[in-house]
């Protein structure tokens, strides 16, 4: 409640003025029937491998609907999937194949949920990041194509910075780790009993796995948007000249006015 209240006096929104106080309130209330229906089903999920990895699967589902509709409200959306998946699957598969995390519900549900996450945190940043400087900066866009760079080119060139950006949030909690902040897996291996080295090596492997997801995340969805395969629609407003038909239509006129 004090978070919504907070929300509405600063009014705090988004770029289309879409405020986030009831935002907050509906994802409190998600949050907690979410957790209290993988509370229900946790226990009933782990004992089998086949339900274990149908789980694994509805949750990167649900990541990448999330990622998608946060990037664009067109149907490029799904072109989310592709960061997210090829960040975490390798990640999740070298982690089963040296033994840091056993072929168990109870391990691989966590480490793999927040790889997940991570993953869909660095999509959402880095794809909002660069479809933003984009729209912003498409005169610069323009100008790339004017001196003959591809499509991709132009766009990678004024989008990368701004897209990199979304691995800060998680090269600064692993630089800060254990100064500013302990983070979930140390705290909860604490609780449950385990030896503090013991969980210092477990959150140790979490971070560096985390980087991994999120460096890969980033890269992969700033090429989609670079090549246009995630983009937004021109009708929307937000992207007035970036978009793939946009841009392919001034890449022709301005060779045109070239060859002329």
């Amino acid at each position: 409640m004090a978070a919504v209240a907070v929300a509405a006096v600063a009014r705090l929104a988004d770029g289309r003025g879409r405020g986030h106080a009831r935002s907050i309130a509906v994802a409190g209330v998600r949050a907690a029937a979410q957790l209290a229906a993988v509370s229900a089903v946790i226990g009933w999920v782990v004992r089998a491998v086949p339900l274990l990895l149908c789980f694994v699967g509805l949750m990167f589902a649900v990541a990448v609907r999330t990622a998608g509709r946060r990037i664009t409200d067109n149907r490029t959306w799904w072109w989310a999937a592709v960061p997210i998946g090829a960040a975490v699957l390798p990640v999740v598969a070298l982690l089963l194949l040296t033994g840091l995390v056993p072929l168990k519900g109870i391990a691989l549900i966590p480490v793999t949920g927040i790889l997940i996450g991570g993953g869909l945190t660095a999509t959402v940043l880095g794809g909002r990041r660069a479809l933003d400087e984009l729209h912003t900066r498409y005169g610069e866009v323009e100008a790339g194509l004017a001196l003959g760079m591809a499509d991709r080119d132009a766009r990678l060139e004024i989008a990368r910075p701004a897209a990199s950006d979304a691995l800060l949030p998680g090269l600064d909690q692993t630089r800060t780790v254990g100064l500013v902040t302990l983070p979930g897996a140390f705290v909860g291996m604490l609780l449950g009993g385990e030896s503090p080295l013991l969980a210092g090596a477990v959150q140790l492997f979490v971070l560096v796995a985390l980087l991994a997801v999120q460096a890969v995340a980033v890269a992969l969805v700033l090429e989609l948007v670079a090549r246009g395969l995630l983009h937004r629609d021109e009708a929307s407003g937000r992207e007035p000249a970036t978009g793939p038909r946009r841009l392919a239509r001034r890449s022709r006129t301005l060779n045109g006015a070239e060859g002329e």
